[in-house]
């Protein structure tokens, strides 16, 4: 059994085409049913602040499967210590044999959730898209978008948080680490209206984006939403989008967006059904899309795969 901490993890694992393409077979693994993933184990522990969340999926053919546990404390921040943590179990397929302990302290929940909304934005945002909006100024928000330049040319950013202290020090690094120009707002509409993909990363109780924000042709993702409390979306926005799209249909009525929208009538595709089937969900620019992504286990043990073969000890 080998072990690694999450320094040896990030200097292997960036984000990078490769592990772009990684994450994505895995969605697409999960749109032809080939996929074991069971619902998500998920514990608040509301006196702190906290949620435990373990996920895990097996995909067919893969060596071996993960199993994570990934809690997020969201006042650690004022003791100086980082909201998400957490670690991979990764199991042989064949024997069941504990093989690996990624000790990432949630590095490898971070790129993969980043991946996630890159490959979002490369199947529903238009193809010219080049600005971005970013609502919540965190580490996601960082990462989201250096993620997307990996799939379309962003050229500006826009930023919004409620604390614009904050919103201004994620501009200056922004700026500064990526050499990307970046404008921060007073409003979420404001950050969002020259943009052509949006960005919620936030662990908000109540709606952070309203329909009435979205200027025609832009594609919303939306990856803060993860627990039956959180919320980031209007309903209104569901219900009026051209295209809505999640990665699991049933962790976002569970979880997600649409546990916030009961009684939505209208069709809902998942993303790895659309990735499996090469469709085009978007249709002309005009069209507003939204992706809903609560994170699920077949992203974990794609990653978690792919951080193995790079690490070596494992083939």
């Amino acid at each position: 059994m080998q072990i690694y901490n999450r320094q040896q993890i990030a200097r292997r694992v960036n984000l990078d085409q490769a592990a772009l393409e990684v994450v994505e077979a895995g969605f697409a693994a999960l749109g032809r049913g080939e996929v074991e993933m069971p619902p998500i184990l998920s514990m608040n522990i509301a006196e702190s602040n906290g949620e435990v969340d373990v996920k895990t999926a097996h995909i067919r053919g893969w060596p071996r499967f993960a199993i994570k546990i990934s809690p997020g404390f969201f006042d650690n921040p004022a003791l100086g210590l980082p909201s998400l943590n957490g670690l991979m179990l990764l199991f042989s397929a064949r024997t069941g044999l504990v093989e690996a302990v990624l000790f990432d302290e949630g590095y490898l929940t971070d790129i993969r959730t980043a991946l996630a909304g890159a490959i979002a934005a490369k199947h529903l945002a238009r193809a010219e898209a080049r600005s971005v909006a970013v609502i919540g100024a965190g580490l996601q928000a960082e990462l989201q978008v250096v993620a997307l330049c990996l799939v379309r040319e962003i050229q500006e950013v826009h930023v919004y948080a409620r604390d614009r202290a904050k919103a201004e020090v994620y501009a200056t690094h922004m700026r500064a680490y990526h050499a990307l120009p970046v404008t921060v707002h007073d409003s979420a509409s404001g950050a969002c209206a020259q943009a052509d993909i949006v960005v919620t990363t936030t662990p908000a109780r109540e709606p952070v984006l309203r329909w009435s924000d979205l200027p025609r042709g832009v594609h919303v993702t939306a990856m803060g939403s993860d627990n039956p409390h959180k919320n980031e979306l209007e309903p209104a926005i569901l219900a009026n989008a051209d295209v809505v799209v999640v990665d699991r249909l049933s962790q976002s009525q569970a979880l997600g967006e649409l546990h916030h929208a009961p009684g939505l009538q209208r069709e809902v595709f998942e993303l790895g059904r659309l990735i499996a089937d090469g469709r085009q969900a978007r249709t002309s620019a005009e069209q507003i899309t939204v992706c809903d992504l609560t994170g699920t286990g077949v992203q974990d043990t794609a990653i978690a795969n792919y951080a193995a073969r790079l690490l070596g000890g494992l083939t």
